[in-house]
């Protein structure tokens, strides 16, 4: 599922009712005519059947089939989704492509909203016929989701504290200026002294769409790791601590009065802060978040398994669960 969005990270789109932070359901998405959908329609059936005979007589294969099944679901989709979540002109909905999903006899679906310049993206499941449609993980029974999860995460160069070879490992996709990761940061700091034998591993996920200097605080964040793990930490956590003190006009200033403070030096801070190279890393660690479809923050796999938001009590079950294999 590409989306896991919470209201956290962009509650001014009011989608904690919407697909993105919905249980896995399965509606038809059929217009008030069912002429368009031709799994109830004999006529419709036969019609299809001769239209692609006679297309693989005349050599042109089914593409120009499949383009036109992909339009009439795309559009099913779309018109589905903003009756039944009341997304009007303001909300941008982009629907497709349709592809193959590996489950064989759906269509997977990808559904993108934009809306008061935030945004934010899911897979949605349809049936082959166009009918019904589904949210949830799909789930290979044979494979291993947690290892395959934890083999894409690269925590080299990430910073990071516990033991190296810890039988825990918990990685968070966090943003600076996020309210939710300052809660997180509040629970770890009473959650990890309990169980030494954990692992932590910060990588960067700054919502630059929503939060003005998040980027600034990561590549500040980066700099300072650079120079002191140990300083990368205090940094971390005084950001947070003065996260209600820090605006986009005095961002740089008082970042960087935060990472001196934190044992930084300054003369090696600012140069490296101005450096492109900084600035990519940091996109790197984005990217590596995107493609373990992680939209909001924070985001924290824990052995794989995957945390939304600051909550303990989940992430205390899933220590305590693993710290007994």
């Amino acid at each position: 599922m590409r989306s896991r969005i919470s209201t956290f990270s962009l509650s001014s789109l009011a989608l904690a009712a919407a697909i993105f932070a919905a249980a896995i359901v399965a509606r038809p998405i059929r217009g008030a005519s069912d002429a368009s959908a031709p799994q109830n329609n004999s006529a419709a059936k036969h019609s299809a059947q001769t239209d692609e005979k006679s297309a693989k007589s005349t050599g042109k294969s089914s593409s120009a089939q499949t383009s036109a099944a992909s339009g009439s679901i795309e559009k099913h989709v779309e018109d589905f989704l903003r009756k039944w979540y009341a997304w009007g002109p303001e909300f941008q909905v982009k629907v497709g492509p349709v592809n193959p999903s590996p489950a064989g006899d759906l269509y997977e679906v990808n559904v993108e909203v934009t809306a008061e310049g935030g945004s934010d993206s899911a897979i949605v499941y349809v049936t082959k016929d166009g009918r019904y449609m589904l949210r949830g993980d799909l789930q290979d029974l044979n494979g291993d989701p947690l290892g395959d999860t934890m083999s894409k995460l690269n925590l080299q160069g990430a910073a990071s504290k516990g033991p190296a070879d810890a039988k825990v490992v918990l990685v968070e996709f966090g943003d600076l200026e996020c309210p939710s990761c300052r809660q997180l940061d509040y629970v770890l700091r009473s959650v990890l002294p309990k169980y030494p034998h954990v692992r932590l591993v910060f990588k960067d996920f700054p919502l630059e769409s929503i939060h003005p200097w998040a980027m600034s605080a990561a590549i500040a964040g980066r700099c300072v790791l650079e120079q002191s793990s140990d300083a990368f930490w205090k940094y971390h956590d005084s950001v947070y601590d003065n996260q209600d003190l820090i605006s986009p006009e005095n961002a740089y200033n008082k970042l960087t009065e935060l990472a001196v403070q934190a044992g930084a030096s300054e003369d090696k801070l600012k140069p490296c802060a101005a450096d492109p190279k900084t600035q990519e890393l940091v996109r790197q660690s984005m990217a590596e978040g995107h493609a373990l479809d992680v939209t909001s923050t924070p985001t924290t796999f824990v052995d794989g398994r995957r945390m939304i938001g600051p909550n303990q009590q989940v992430l205390e079950q899933y220590i305590q669960y693993d710290s007994k294999r």
